[in-house]
């Protein structure tokens, strides 16, 4: 026997917890999938892209033609939030999931087979730019889409855990892509490696994708978007129909105060001034990506190149954080249900903000096991809690009519500007100076943002989702 988790309206049948099971397998598969696929690319271009796809230049302008590559996918992570947010928004979430899933699948399995330069010349790097073209298009909008599928499903009193199920994706895939390179590389001999073994990891995302895409045929579409005034047939109307009928409506009633509640959640919508619950957002968003810019990817280079310590300390304590982050997501959901958003986000930023000159100082200590416990603490209180309240709280403060837009773009600009000018910044700044201090001002800067955003931001713990109008 299964529980209702959602009552049948005139516009949507009754949802079960099995249900709403299988959204968040289908949520967390598809973060793990987005992650796994970067994660591979990354690594990849790193260890043997440069020798592969450009052979014909130095290793270092290999090597930077390859990263190159790899940041083209952030350029169409961008186009895809806001084509695939405004058709979420419009068709649904169902399809617009099934379809980032394929995208993504399909384009991370086919540079497994791509040929290399040695056999198609300049054609090799080309199709490799389109692949991950395509591949960052489907990733620009599965996140965010997969965070509105499951806040959209859960129920009030636990949204907030539930929705933080998306973020486990996040640990699976970084840490199945790093074990399948581990792998790979302590078991082939280089030659083996450059001629066929990179390969494989592509290769086996097929099968993810697969159990993916089977999971999201048989979903069905979210009951909020289905209960929404403004969708008509499965279709959201346009601005101009959603005027006329409002004003139709309006003069059929007798008084303004005998205005029907769809007329209302209408005119709510339809006259609300935009953008002050996405600067809040882009905010939140701001601090949790400059933190793990810097936590996970500058500090890892840090510590070898400036610090010269071995290159396993500092991805061996982002693997152990990663494995810890897995109890930090659920148990900081869980405490945005019982405490509120706003007071979780104002401790954890103001924490994070505080725990920077420590953190650093632990890190420069050069003893292995402060730094490990460092990145770990660092890690966990400044990226994975944060995570954990942006995945319910961004989509609570969106309405229903523009919530997928949105959380697509806030998430894709915060993460872009904060992952990119970070750690380009802590490098030029570290140099300079040559000292630590700048990285934990950059991170008590990020911190400030995200603590300045929540104390200016609304509650909205348990905010009906159906309605169409943002929280501020």
């Amino acid at each position: 026997m299964t529980e209702s988790i959602a009552p049948p309206t005139a516009k949507t049948e009754t949802r079960t917890t099995r249900d709403l099971a299988k959204v968040a397998v289908s949520g967390w598969l598809g973060t793990a999938m987005e992650f796994m696929d970067f994660q591979l690319y990354s690594l990849a271009a790193a260890i043997v892209f440069n020798k592969i796809f450009f052979p014909d230049v130095s290793p270092v302008v290999g090597l930077i033609a390859a990263m190159a590559t790899y940041g083209v996918g952030y350029v169409a992570r961008l186009v895809g939030a806001v084509y695939f947010g405004r058709m979420g928004d419009r068709i649904g979430r169902k399809k617009v999931l099934f379809i980032t899933i394929a995208l993504m699948g399909a384009s991370t399995t086919l540079i497994g087979v791509l040929p290399t330069y040695g056999m198609v010349g300049i054609w090799a790097p080309i199709l490799l730019v389109a692949l991950r073209l395509i591949q960052g298009f489907g990733a620009g909008a599965e996140i965010a889409g997969a965070t509105v599928m499951l806040a959209e499903y859960a129920p009030a009193r636990r949204r907030g855990l539930i929705s933080s199920l998306v973020c486990l994706g996040t640990n699976s895939g970084t840490l199945a892509a790093s074990a399948l390179w581990a792998i790979l590389v302590a078991v082939l001999s280089e030659d083996q490696l450059l001629t066929w073994g990179w390969r494989l990891p592509f290769l086996a995302s097929f099968l993810l994708m697969i159990f993916a895409v089977w999971i999201r045929r048989s979903l069905k579409e979210s009951p909020v978007f289905e209960q929404r005034e403004d969708v008509v047939d499965g279709v959201a109307l346009a601005k101009r129909d959603l005027a006329a009928e409002a004003g139709t409506a309006a003069s059929e009633a007798d008084q303004p105060k005998h205005k029907t509640q769809s007329t209302s959640t209408i005119e709510a919508a339809l006259h609300q001034r935009k953008g002050k619950s996405f600067l809040i957002a882009l905010g939140l968003r701001f601090g949790q990506a400059g933190n793990s810019g810097l936590i996970q990817t500058f500090l890892i280079g840090y510590l070898a190149t400036v610090l010269l310590m071995n290159k396993t300390v500092g991805t061996t304590a982002i693997m152990i954080g990663s494995i810890i982050g897995f109890a930090t997501i659920p148990l900081i959901g869980l405490l945005g249900d019982r405490f509120g958003r706003r007071p979780l986000y104002i401790i954890l930023s103001s924490l994070t903000a505080l725990f920077a000159i420590p953190m650093m100082l632990m890190v420069t200590s050069g003893n292995p096991t402060l730094v490990t416990i460092a990145i770990v603490a660092g890690l966990n209180l400044g990226v994975l809690s944060l995570f954990s309240m942006e995945s319910v709280t961004m989509a609570e403060f969106f309405g229903a009519r523009t919530r997928f837009t949105q959380l697509a773009l806030a998430k894709e600009i915060g993460g872009i500007l904060a992952t990119a000018i970070g750690p380009l910044l802590a490098a030029t700044l570290t140099a300079v100076t040559g000292h630590w201090w700048p990285l934990a001002a950059m991170l008590i800067g990020y911190s400030l943002i995200t603590l300045v955003s929540a104390v200016v931001g609304p509650e909205v713990r348990g905010r009906d989702m159906v309605r169409l109008e943002d929280a501020a």
